[in-house]
């Protein structure tokens, strides 16, 4: 056992015994050596942990220092940004200096935004003789990802305890410790006994349970498609309001106008950004015909200058994979390509220990192919080909996700390509995301939005008062 072991669930306000002896051990994916073990939670865990904030609901619904709590809570977990990097860097292989700009940095914006937010929202005004009031919708399951753990987790549980509901949450079992550190500065913050739970443990047993509890008003969930089905599912019994944010398989379209070297670079840094494993990864790169072979020879030499290896190296750029069957599920992909190879692929040389990926870039890719529809979740970058705005459009479009995208071109005419584009959001020739924006997606990318106002009104209920 080391010292990031933790051994208990937090319920009530309290670090209490699980309900089962049985841990699950989260593993280093750059060394595969075990870091620390968490307990695999239990249906009767959920059982206490919705309990818990089914009684703290009522206080908390209604009380008024709920901005001054959150405040309190941002200045605790910004405290702890070193070591929310650090333990990101350990369970998830994210290098430290991305680690530090994204993993630590930006759930902190975000907490930020939403104590900024927490008091705004009692009243949404009035129509004709109706007063509209926004409530709180009550106890908020949350089933957090791997890949942003921290992000991922403020972005959902900030805004429901901003709007007035309590959580239980339960993070990823591949990358849970950094959930802990959320906890711990929760605790010093003095947020009431009951407003955050959280239990650990796998989906099929934790995740199922909370998807499925009766006394859950809804269910917020980033992951699979498949999984997000089958919560939909599961919430449908009960008529449980459902938020789900899920994959992407991205398309950033770069005209014949654009400034060529800059939208490779940074397209490829998109697309390998946190190894690839970002389901907003522009991970399709499509270019008018005449820059064609010019985009393919940039985006290979892009490629071959991203350093593999430890991410508390300074020097790495890109990281491993989170777990051995996700690298493998990507080498597959790799295997499977019919597309040209022009950088990387399987065979290319990575860190005999560790489940690492080489930067990949396949040209040629057929808009309908499994490489060019399927979400990959690794480094690998698809080029693609086209003649006119209109088939750009046309390739954009031909995919049942509609997470995010990126047009390079005369600001004119990339925004009006952009507002063509089937998606949740569209970044114009390397605009800065902003986490004040919405953030969702359109088709099967999910249901719902997260971050900023937008966000915040998914955890609430609205009422009509006639007077």
């Amino acid at each position: 056992m080391t010292s990031l072991d933790r051994p208990h669930l937090y319920i009530g306000g309290e670090w209490v015994p699980p309900a089962s002896a049985e841990t699950i051990p989260v593993e280093n994916p750059a060394t595969e050596q075990v870091l620390a073990h968490v307990p695999a939670g239990t249906a009767a865990d959920v059982d206490r942990a919705v309990a818990a904030a089914r009684a703290a609901f009522e206080s908390w619904s209604v009380a008024r220092d709920r901005a001054e709590v959150l405040d309190r809570l941002h200045t605790a977990l910004a405290s702890r940004a070193a070591e929310i990097a650090r333990v990101v860097g350990l369970e998830l292989g994210t290098p430290l200096k991305i680690a530090k700009a994204v993993q630590a940095g930006l759930p902190i914006t975000v907490l930020r935004s939403y104590a900024d937010l927490a008091s705004r929202h009692s009243s949404a005004g009035e129509i004709g003789n109706s007063l509209i009031e926004r409530e709180p919708i009550g106890v908020v399951g949350a089933i957090t990802p791997w890949n942003y753990p921290l992000h991922q987790v403020v972005a959902k549980v900030a805004a429901a305890l901003a709007a007035g509901c309590t959580v239980v949450l339960k993070p990823s079992e591949l990358t849970p410790l950094v959930a802990f550190l959320l906890v711990d500065a929760a605790e010093e913050a003095r947020v009431p006994a009951g407003v955050l739970n959280v239990v650990t443990g796998t989906g099929p047993v934790v995740g199922a349970a909370i998807a499925g509890h009766p006394a859950v008003d809804m269910v917020s969930f980033t992951g699979s498609t498949a999984t997000g089905r089958a919560i939909t599912h599961a919430a449908a019994d009960r008529i449980a309001k459902v938020a789900l944010e899920l994959g992407g398989k991205s398309a950033n379209v770069i005209l014949e106008d654009a400034d060529l070297v800059r939208a490779v670079k940074v397209g490829v840094g998109n697309a390998y950004l946190n190894s690839g494993q970002t389901c907003t990864a522009w991970t399709r790169m499509l270019v008018h015909e005449s820059h064609y072979d010019e985009a393919v020879s940039l985006a290979a030499k892009t490629a071959g200058g991203y350093t593999v290896g430890d991410p508390f190296d300074e020097s790495t750029r890109l990281g491993p994979l989170v777990s051995r069957a996700q690298r493998d599920r990507v080498l597959g992909f790799i295997l499977r390509a019919t597309a040209r190879l022009v950088a990387g692929g399987a065979d290319a040389p990575v860190p005999p220990l560790g489940h690492f990926v080489a930067p990949t870039v396949f040209a040629d890719v057929d808009p309908d192919s499994e490489l060019a529809q399927e979400e990959v979740f690794g480094p690998v970058l698809s080029i693609i080909p086209f003649s006119s705005d209109d088939e750009a459009v046309a390739i954009a479009n031909n995919s049942k996700y509609g997470l995010a995208g990126g047009v390079w071109g005369s600001e004119e005419r990339a925004l009006a390509v952009a507002r063509r584009m089937r998606t949740g959001q569209v970044d114009i020739n390397g605009a800065a995301f902003n986490p004040l924006a919405p953030f969702g997606g359109y088709k099967q990318s999910g249901v719902g939005r997260e971050l900023g106002e937008h966000g915040l009104a998914e955890f609430q209920q609205v009422k009509a008062i006639q007077r």
